[in-house]
């Protein structure tokens, strides 16, 4: 794929989402056909989306890392997207329902970095990873189906599109995540007040540091790293749970806390 394919891809799906329209299949001639295509068409799409008022990067999510979301999404590998500040909260967060689409919400691990991963000739491994941690966090990812048949579209094209980010609400920082079994806290998720999922950290690829490391080297493998002061949610411990106008979200990671959300 050649640089105008990739722009014009990038400009396509910058388009839809500044708009809030649904999302079709791409043309044929700047559809993404690999992972490594689909990333180059996020990266430019996150430098028109900030162009373009909707930015800037704040942070990264993966998708598809437990296999409850595997066999959910039908995708046997994970995912990563990036997430634009404005659809960062602290704690406790509103969102408006999208005219057009639906929105979902997730329960996740996240972290933030202290140091940088940098590209590097090196695989990363876990404990590797685990020295750029800063903290850890609950979250609530807030995913978008702004597609007309996402099934259909094919994986590259979700990537391409952030793997349907659409907001995260991080939890307060625990600094002395150390101290905690990352594997064995236990995650719920409540809609209105009804539990409608509970999983594991070890759920999220045996460890939820592997993902940070599986990403760190994604990114390393393209010349890419992960910056200092990011924030990277790891997976979702549950499945996607689609919601409706008027409904409140709350997640809870045991030894991380508690995070909310509300949708008008």
């Amino acid at each position: 794929m050649d640089d105008q394919a990739v722009a014009r891809a990038a400009g396509i799906l910058c388009q839809k989402r500044v708009e809030g329209g649904i999302v079709e299949a791409l043309p044929e001639d700047c559809r993404p056909r690999s992972e490594e295509e689909a990333y180059l068409i996020q990266a430019a799409l996150h430098d028109r989306l900030t162009a373009a008022g909707q930015g800037p990067l704040d942070g990264y999510k993966i998708g598809c890392t437990t296999p409850v979301m595997q066999a959910y999404m039908n995708i046997p590998q994970p995912c990563a997207g990036g997430v634009l500040a404005p659809g960062v909260r602290l704690g406790s967060g509103r969102f408006d329902m999208p005219a057009r689409g639906r929105l979902g919400v997730e329960c996740e691990i996240a972290v933030r970095l202290r140091t940088a991963l940098d590209p590097t000739d090196a695989t990363y491994r876990r404990d590797r990873v685990a020295d750029a941690v800063e903290s850890c966090m609950a979250a609530i990812e807030i995913v978008a189906d702004r597609y007309d048949d996402y099934g259909s579209l094919g994986t590259p094209t979700l990537i391409a599109d952030d793997f349907f980010n659409a907001g995260i609400v991080l939890g307060g920082p625990v600094e002395d995540w150390r101290d905690l079994d990352l594997a064995a806290l236990s995650g719920r998720m409540a809609v209105n007040g009804e539990v409608v999922g509970t999983g594991v950290g070890g759920d999220i690829m045996g460890h939820p540091l592997e993902a940070l490391a599986w990403l760190a080297n994604r990114w390393s493998a393209q010349g890419r790293g992960l910056p200092a002061g990011a924030f990277v949610t790891l997976g979702s411990v549950v499945e996607t749970r689609w919601i409706s106008a008027g409904d409140e979200v709350v997640a809870n990671i045991e030894g991380l806390g508690e995070v909310r959300a509300v949708f008008e």
